[in-house]
């Protein structure tokens, strides 16, 4: 049940999406002669268009996320290489019958540098079918550990993981599968954004491990000022950042999580 109303409610509260829902509900109001009540709604749709798509409001958002958890100097023996999923789009995979990378591909080509410097550490790939609806698609993993075969990866070096639907179950399955040993040195891949959420989720299952962010979507510290270009970057930036933080908000509500917004912190 709370997969389902996470992901149901994840979409409504979407900046776009309330921009859209907003400029429905002024344009009926209207019709039905609510002429005060449409004006209104009208008038936030466009005033929230204007500043989320054209302020620097939804990058600097993502940038206090991108910026919590920095590069690591990776120094001693790595063990193993996390990679949650999100870096392919299942249902044009499944629809063309060919492997479909999206925007947070970069999730990828790091894991596959990482296992190139690394030789000895093993590969994990954390990700199923997140979908509402079950329409056969691959899982994610699986999509993933097809990519990184064909660009050169092992086979042998990869295992999957493809019970969890979100954040906090990718840490739960993942500490089930590996029983990681003290000291070892286990290093997560996923974008920056998305960092934090992941490093909690993980510390609430146990594992002790490395954040290693990618897939940046700000520039620095000059985007906390510099205006959007288009509507629909600032649209995206918005929409991401507004997942991220209502992410790390309810997982510390319902329990899921033990810190609402942690912190780097040395290995132990």
């Amino acid at each position: 049940m709370f997969f389902l109303i996470s992901k149901v409610a994840g979409y409504v509260v979407l900046p776009s999406n309330i921009i859209g829902l907003l400029g429905i509900s002024g344009i009926f109001a209207l019709i039905l002669g609510f002429r005060r009540t449409g004006l209104s709604f009208l008038v936030m749709s466009v005033a929230l268009l204007a500043i989320l798509g054209w302020s620097p409001a939804g990058p600097a958002a993502l940038l206090l996320l991108e910026n919590r958890f920095p590069q690591p100097s990776i120094t001693g023996p790595v063990a193993g290489i996390i990679m949650l999923g999100g870096a392919v789009d299942t249902h044009i995979t499944a629809g063309r019958h060919s492997p479909t990378l999206n925007e947070a591909a970069e999730r990828l080509t790091a894991t596959a540098e990482l296992a190139r410097l690394h030789p000895d550490a093993r590969v994990l790939l954390s990700g199923g079918a997140n979908h509402l609806v079950h329409d056969n698609s691959p899982t994610e993993s699986q999509i993933a550990k097809d990519v990184l075969v064909s660009i050169g990866l092992p086979e042998t070096r990869i295992s999957i993981e493809e019970l969890s639907r979100n954040t906090c179950e990718n840490g739960s399955e993942t500490a089930a599968t590996f029983q990681a040993k003290p000291g070892e040195q286990w290093l997560l891949v996923t974008s920056a954004s998305h960092m934090p959420r992941a490093v909690a989720c993980f510390r609430a299952a146990g594992m002790n491990i490395t954040p290693y962010p990618v897939d940046y979507r700000t520039r620095g510290s000059a985007d906390w000022l510099r205006p959007v270009s288009t509507i629909a970057t600032g649209l995206a930036a918005s929409d991401l950042a507004m997942h991220e933080w209502l992410g790390l908000l309810v997982y510390r509500v319902l329990g899921l999580t033990e810190e609402l917004f942690p912190s780097p912190r040395n290995p132990v």
